[in-house]
């Protein structure tokens, strides 16, 4: 594979789902959870993906994992060989090679396991599944190597999920993700379930893990300082739609779009480093109706630069100055080069 070229290309990615009315002669409607998402994932780069509950951060991590269809726009992945394949379009046979490249580490730690299962049974099922040419001592070699890296000890494989804590059962489900040696790690938010005190402990796990293994990961969060933590390159969506894209010292230290803006104004005074001139107030008014999204931008009931140019058409995510990416009607293009 060329090392510039991405190991994921999202393109154009729709996700709606169709809702129904239990009265006959109301038609239900479409709810837009992604409405035309393009980003790229390079090998070894961790993606951090920010923004309110209901923006479709976690329709995205189920549709890269293959567990969400897509309504329509393409997910280009390249495998290990060297192929390119749209998961978008694969069925669940076509997808069962690819578990191996391609795991997710779920938001809730306690209800992603099975509780009629021991701990070790757990994480040695996906070798099972997935390496049905190793044999059980071998596989149990890895479970136990696979707990010991992830902060557990041998005595854990016997326990089940309910007599361990919230920090250990996620230790559980990092585990379980990473003993097939996957290529891709998607975290769909899976340090908010968790007390602060063990959040640290996770996100440091995380950061360890991505460097000793090399993988490309996505890390979604409400979090902007956990965000900052880990990631290389953030992406603020919202509504279905990304606002802004950049790396990460940039969209720090340099935001452009108003939405950014005010989720950088919400952190701690310790952990903003946007240049408070630049920030603003609070958002105010309503989030658009799910069912009858805005004609223009979809930010316009809230942004306190809107005008009637928002209400009428959506911006279109383009370059800017920074070297990020916006969608504003006010946001400066990039100088030509």
């Amino acid at each position: 594979m060329n090392p510039s070229s991405p190991l994921l290309a999202i393109r154009r990615l729709k996700i709606h789902y169709p809702l129904r009315s239990w009265l006959p002669w109301r038609r239900g409607g479409v709810a837009r959870a992604v409405d035309g998402v393009d980003f790229n994932l390079h090998a070894g780069e961790t993606l951090g993906i920010v923004g309110e509950s209901g923006s479709g951060k976690s329709s995205v991590a189920r549709a890269l994992a293959g567990l969400q269809g897509v309504t329509s726009g393409a997910i280009e992945y390249t495998t290990a060989n060297g192929h390119t394949v749209d998961l978008s379009r694969l069925d669940k046979k076509a997808w069962r090679p690819l578990r191996r490249e391609i795991q997710l580490v779920f938001q809730d730690p306690q209800s992603s396991l099975n509780p009629r299962h021991r701990i070790g049974r757990i994480v040695e099922e996906p070798l099972k599944t997935m390496f049905p040419e190793l044999g059980k001592t071998e596989r149990t070699a890895r479970m136990l190597a696979m707990l010991e890296r992830v902060g557990l000890g041998a005595e854990h494989a016997d326990r089940y999920p309910h007599e361990l804590s919230g920090g250990q059962c996620q230790r559980v489900g990092i585990a379980r993700a990473l003993i097939v040696k996957p290529r891709v790690l998607i975290c769909d938010e899976p340090v908010s379930a968790l007390d602060v005190s063990v959040q640290a402990q996770i996100i440091n796990l995380l950061a360890d893990c991505q460097a000793e293994y090399g993988l490309a990961m996505i890390f979604i969060a409400h979090d902007l300082a956990v965000v900052r933590h880990l990631s290389q390159r953030v992406l603020v969506m919202y509504f279905g739609r990304i606002m802004e894209q950049a790396p990460r010292e940039v969209l720090f230290g340099q935001a452009v779009h108003p939405y950014t803006r005010a989720l950088l104004a919400a952190m701690p005074p310790e952990d903003l480093t946007l240049p408070l001139e630049y920030v603003q107030p609070a958002l105010e008014g309503e989030v658009p109706n799910p069912l009858s999204p805005p004609p223009g931008c979809v930010f316009v009931t809230r942004c306190p630069m809107a005008d009637q140019t928002c209400n009428r058409s959506m911006p279109t995510l383009r370059r800017v100055a920074h070297g990020g990416y916006a969608a504003c009607h006010f946001v400066g293009m990039a100088a030509p080069a």
